[in-house]
């Protein structure tokens, strides 16, 4: 598994909400909490696991997850495609 992928899509996708609803609520917030609320910033970038760019890799991998394989015959590998979850 990719180190970006999550468990499951439902997992990934909250991970995402919070991650970016921290972000954005780290900024919309200054005017009424002031800069404390900066203080979610860091919290949302541990959700996405370091950044936004993580986070939509991760989205891939994860969706991708269990799809492809790579099968080596003779000394030449590829990807194959297998039906979502089997492997």
């Amino acid at each position: 598994m990719n180190d970006f992928a999550s468990a499951s899509l439902p997992r990934h996708l909250v991970r995402g909400v919070l991650g970016f609803g921290a972000l954005i609520g780290s900024v919309a917030l200054i005017p009424v909490v002031g800069p404390l609320s900066l203080l979610f910033a860091p919290a949302g970038m541990v959700a996405l696991r370091g950044c936004p760019t993580c986070w939509i890799v991760g989205l891939r991998a994860t969706l991708s997850a269990g799809r492809l394989r790579r099968e080596c015959v003779d000394g030449q590998c590829r990807l194959v495609r297998t039906e979502a979850g089997r492997h």
